[in-house]
């Protein structure tokens, strides 16, 4: 039950903080509490599990494997610093730059940004459960 516990209390808090009308709070609180036996909470257990033990791997391919793309990601974001530099210079090379990476990235389909949103919230969930717990510093 730590698992839940360490869900729980968060939940908690945030539920007293979004919902102002106490009669529906304490139903989301009840709602909460009846997840506790429920096999809902079962595959929330499994899920949390396999995603700490993934982190846990010393293989280091799946254990950076998060992180590895993320950085790609920060890499993406400090390429606009030169090219500011570019636009002050060429400004039509510029523009011409800025449209190939947007129509590169229109390309892309919808769910791989979806995935790419999962996995980072996922990631920084763990990451913080871990280190809630102890277990990662």
């Amino acid at each position: 039950m730590g698992i839940f516990d360490a869900i729980l209390g968060p939940l908690s808090a945030i539920i007293d903080k979004v919902i102002p009308d106490p009669k529906a709070r304490d139903a989301a609180k009840l709602e909460l509490l009846r997840l506790q036996g429920s096999q809902e909470l079962d595959l929330l257990k499994t899920q949390l599990s396999a995603i700490v033990a993934e982190a846990d791997s010393p293989d280091p391919w799946t254990s950076r494997a998060r992180p590895s793309f993320l950085y790609v990601m920060y890499v993406m974001i400090l390429l606009a610093v030169p090219m500011g530099v570019i636009a002050a210079f060429r400004p039509e090379t510029a523009i011409a730059i800025g449209q190939g990476m947007t129509a590169y990235l229109n390309g892309l389909p919808e769910p791989l940004y979806a995935l790419f949103g999962t996995g980072y919230l996922g990631y920084t969930a763990a990451r913080q459960w871990g280190k809630a717990k102890g277990i990662d510093k």
